[in-house]
């Protein structure tokens, strides 16, 4: 039973929705209403409310790591579950009717907490990529694909399974960003346009 419980374990902790719990508490409204309705950090970024962004992010970031930490202290033979399991708490909560964020910075949490090297490898990807093209769901879905292939060079063969699937899904759940990405018509962070 120590899968399950590590799985539910993450599931609980990824499903807390940090960014409409700190738009909602700080006035902003229901996140799930204002731009793409979703309620990870670059939507809270659209409120104009840059400070509450930051903190979103770090926060959904510290739910992926600390899933991971609590199943190393726990249940260190399923932490790929406790991984997996924030992830789906992430993007499917049950308590939003299983409408969460893309889990960009839950990934990037459970990827630290994984192995270390890994989740260098994720930040600097992310970071430069965005740094690079403006462009959140590209950097996102680019550092996701890139954590497996982290895992498997730096000898964290055991992670790769979990971050390839999680990738998988990052990349699905942000279909829509693809379609538009291709179009020339995704936001770029700091404007409106391409």
């Amino acid at each position: 039973m120590d899968w399950l419980l590590a799985l539910l374990t993450g599931y609980a902790l990824g499903s807390i929705p940090f960014g409409l719990l700190l738009t909602r508490i700080t006035g902003t409204g229901d996140l799930r209403k204002i731009g793409s309705g979703n309620i990870g950090a670059t939507n809270v970024l659209r409120t104009g409310r840059k400070g509450l962004a930051a903190a979103t992010l770090l926060l959904d970031l510290a739910k992926g790591y600390f899933a991971v930490f609590l199943a190393w202290q726990w249940f260190p033979e399923f932490v790929s579950f406790a991984a997996g399991g924030a992830f789906l708490g992430h993007c499917f909560p049950v308590w939003l009717r299983l409408r969460g964020g893309k889990g960009v910075a839950t990934t990037a949490g459970i990827s630290l907490g994984l192995a270390w090297p890994v989740g260098i490898a994720y930040a600097l990807v992310w970071l430069a990529m965005l740094a690079i093209t403006r462009i959140s769901s590209l950097a996102g879905m680019t550092a996701a694909i890139v954590a497996p292939l982290a895992a498997a060079a730096t000898g964290h063969a055991r992670f790769v399974s979990v971050l390839a699937l999680i990738a998988l899904a990052v990349v699905v759940l942000h279909r829509a960003n693809i379609a538009r990405i291709r179009a020339g018509t995704e936001p770029r962070v700091g404007g409106s346009g391409p």
